[in-house]
This record gives structure tokens, C-alpha cells and sequence, in this order.
């Protein structure tokens, strides 16, 4: 059958990246307590495409998910992006996976626990070398300074939500860089709190109020400690409880000596 993918294009242009979109897929993700975690991921696949080549083969990319069905893991990602250059004929692969992943926690009074989840985030590609980005989305609560400083009663607070990239060596654990962005809120955030449990949280947050300029460089103190990082992106955005708007920070690093 004639490959219409493979026939010429005239237009002498180049896609960046071309593939597929919103997998839906399940995978597999080391778990520090309980060894691994399975869960659904939405995963995009893509690759380069030369300019004289008309189309790519999308099939090829679920052909490969396919291939490695029950073995898709952070330490497979490699394999899969080395799969990906090399059935696709491509310079450079790509692939994004998007996820839950879920964290036993007790609350601080009663000790309940519940499961809490977080959005992580993986990106790696493969060109001439290997880039590789974890991320995570943490939810904490912050009080405002200012509200507790000008008020005769109270102060407000919101639930707000940490974006962190990083680039790192060796292994981190998905649950310590949760622990210690968590670390930076004025109080955490949990799935099952009882009433003695919502006066600690929301004692504890009164007595550490939080801009979201200080939590966005309280993470970055934490982040700058760690050796094993390399590079890291922090957002903090608050979704302010009495203004109509959302209060942001952000702030991107190289972790290496002699650099940013």
C-alpha cells in the first residue's frame, strides 16, 4: 500500500512537533512508602518532522505506548523516547505525561488519615542529549499579613497552589519535594480534618502569615539547599478569598554554583 506519509512535501518546512495528543494510559510511579503506585496518566507523544517528509505515523505512537504496556515508569522514559527517534525516524522525541498521585496524610490533632492527592508532571525529550523535568502542584493554605496586622478580628486566607519544575541528578522522591514545598504555606492542606484538627490548621496559619512573595521564596530556600537539584521554576498563586482577582509570584533558577 502506498505510504502517504513518507511521500515528498514541496513547501521546504520543518514541524517542531508533530504526534498525538491526550492519551489517557495507565502507568506506573515509585511510591517511597509502599514501593509503586499505579495511576492514569494523559500522555502526549511527539517528535520532530524534516521538511521534505509530508506526515508522520501517528499509529507508530500507540504502537509504542502499546509495546511497553505495563512497564511505562519514570525509568523506562529513556527506553521510550529512544523507541520514539528511532521507529519515527525523528532527531528529537518528546514525551509529556500528566498524572494524580496520592499521599496517605494525618491530620495534625485527631491523626485521621486520608488520602491526598497532587498533579505531577513528567516531560522528557531525547535530541542530541537527554532533558528530563519533574513537576508538581501543591495546595496550601496562606494568610494574609496584612489582613492580620490592620484587623481588630481575623485575617483572611485562601487556599492557594505551588507550581514546581525541577531538573535534578541521581532520585528524588515525589513525596519529600511535596514535603517540602508544603513546608512554605501557612498551613497545610488535607483531605479529612475533625474539628479539633480545623483549630490546629487554622491556628497555625494565624500564627504564620504568608504573601505569596513569601512562599515563593521560602520554596526557593528549600530548593537552593538541595544539591541533588539543578534547575528549578516556582509559581505560587493565591485565589484570594475577598478580591476579585488572583495574587501571583514566580521565580526560576539554576541550582549550580556560580549561577543565577
Amino acid at each position: 500500500m502506498p505510504d502517504m506519509q513518507k511521500s515528498p512535501d514541496t513547501r521546504n518546512i520543518a514541524i517542531d512537533k508533530v504526534g498525538v495528543k491526550d492519551i489517557r494510559y495507565p502507568i506506573v510511579v515509585l511510591d517511597k512508602s509502599k514501593v509503586r503506585q499505579h495511576t492514569v496518566a494523559r500522555i502526549n507523544m511527539y517528535v520532530d518532522l524534516p521538511h521534505h517528509f509530508k506526515g508522520t505515523h501517528m499509529s507508530r505512537f500507540i504502537e509504542i505506548l502499546n509495546q511497553y504496556h505495563g512497564e511505562i515508569s519514570i525509568e523506562s522514559l529513556d527506553t521510550i523516547l529512544l523507541e520514539m527517534k528511532e521507529r519515527l525516524e525523528a532527531s528529537c522525541s518528546h514525551l509529556e505525561l500528566e498524572f494524580p498521585y496520592f499521599i496517605e496524610k494525618e491530620a495534625p490533632a485527631s491523626r485521621a488519615k486520608g488520602l491526598m492527592e497532587y498533579q505531577c508532571r513528567m516531560v522528557g525529550t531525547l535530541g542530541e542529549k537527554t532533558d528530563f523535568i519533574l513537576g508538581v502542584t501543591v495546595p496550601v493554605t496562606s494568610l494574609c499579613p496584612c489582613s492580620r496586622e490592620i484587623s481588630a478580628r481575623g485575617a483572611h486566607n485562601q487556599r492557594s497552589a505551588i507550581h514546581v519544575q525541577i531538573r535534578y541528578r541521581g532520585h528524588v522522591w515525589l513525596e519529600d519535594l511535596i514535603n517540602w514545598i508544603e513546608s512554605c504555606g501557612s498551613a497545610p492542606v488535607y483531605s479529612l480534618l475533625k474539628r479539633e484538627d480545623e483549630k490546629a490548621v487554622t491556628e497555625q496559619a494565624y500564627d504564620n502569615p504568608m504573601f505569596v512573595e513569601d512562599m515563593v521564596r521560602a520554596v526557593t530556600e528549600q530548593l537552593r539547599s538541595r544539591p541533588e537539584i539543578l534547575w528549578f521554576r516556582v509559581e505560587c498563586e493565591n485565589f484570594e478569598s475577598i478580591h476579585n482577582h488572583s495574587a501571583y509570584a514566580e521565580v526560576e533558577r539554576n541550582n549550580v554554583e556560580g549561577c543565577g
